[in-house]
């Protein structure tokens, strides 16, 4: 049987890191979701002070087509208001929620594998922050140009702020969080958990759950938007496809009887 990867004097045994009681696990996991609800807590308070800014900067898309946001509501702006700013505390408290996910997971892994993992902490904002420039500049311009432009001539187009947010929030946090698969592969491949040639024998499935994701973040229900989604997220799948080969290698067996 392959013997595990032997260990540096002094440095601690993963295997038993790995050997936590239930209580450990869900003690670890109550202080994971604590530092995550500080973590949105602080950063959604924060966010209330900018909130109006960032309002006024999301609507440039929509002014651009010279369309009017309107609010049939009497609670609508504060809805969205509020909205706004728990959506920019989520992202600034993206890199807390991450390391808290990532300390969770950390005793099943070996101290080279953590190594790597704790090192793409800094991508996971690069990638997210990539993703929502692509969403907010490429993709919502689109949308909007698309949709303001749809029957144009038959019915005018008002509007609403609720409905409007509501689509930059969608596409701009979730193709945000898509932009992190190539990394989230990238890891994966490198400890040995995926390859490369495994993905790319399940690329029909991955199409169809892009297909279901796509769906989901698109809050309208036409095929063009539809296509504006899922045209990105395929490229990041064969990407991360590609990623896979370059940097797969097999994970060394544990040896739990030792």
């Amino acid at each position: 049987m392959a013997q595990a990867q032997a260990l540096t004097p002094g440095e601690p045994d993963p295997i038993d890191e790995s050997r936590m009681t239930l209580m450990e696990h869900l003690n670890d996991l109550r202080m994971a979701l604590m530092w995550i609800g500080a973590a949105l807590i602080v950063g959604t308070a924060i966010s209330l002070f900018f909130a109006e800014d960032i309002l006024v900067f999301l609507s440039g898309p929509v002014d651009a087509v010279e369309e009017r946001l309107i609010a049939i509501t009497p609670m609508e702006k504060i809805i969205i208001f509020f909205k706004i700013a728990f959506t920019a505390g989520t992202i600034a408290a993206l890199p807390v929620i991450v390391y808290q996910i990532i300390a969770f997971v950390a005793p099943g892994l070996y101290p080279h594998e953590k190594r790597i993992v704790y090192s793409t902490l800094p991508g996971v904002m690069i990638l997210f922050i990539i993703g929502a420039s692509f969403a907010f500049w490429i993709m919502i311009p689109l949308a909007v140009d698309f949709l303001a432009g749809f029957l144009d001539d038959a019915i005018e187009t008002e509007w609403t702020v609720e409905s409007y947010y509501a689509l930059v929030i969608r596409l701009v946090f979730w193709i945000g969080v898509s932009f992190e698969m190539p990394l989230v592969i990238t890891i994966l491949a490198r400890i040995g958990l995926v390859s490369g040639p495994a993905l790319l024998r399940f690329w029909r499935h991955a199409i169809v759950t892009i297909a279901v994701l796509a769906a989901f973040i698109t809050p309208t229900v036409d095929p063009v938007n539809m296509a504006i989604v899922m045209a990105p997220l395929i490229v990041l799948y064969f990407l991360s496809v590609g990623m896979a080969y370059l940097v797969f290698k097999p994970r060394e067996p544990r040896d739990f009887n030792d």
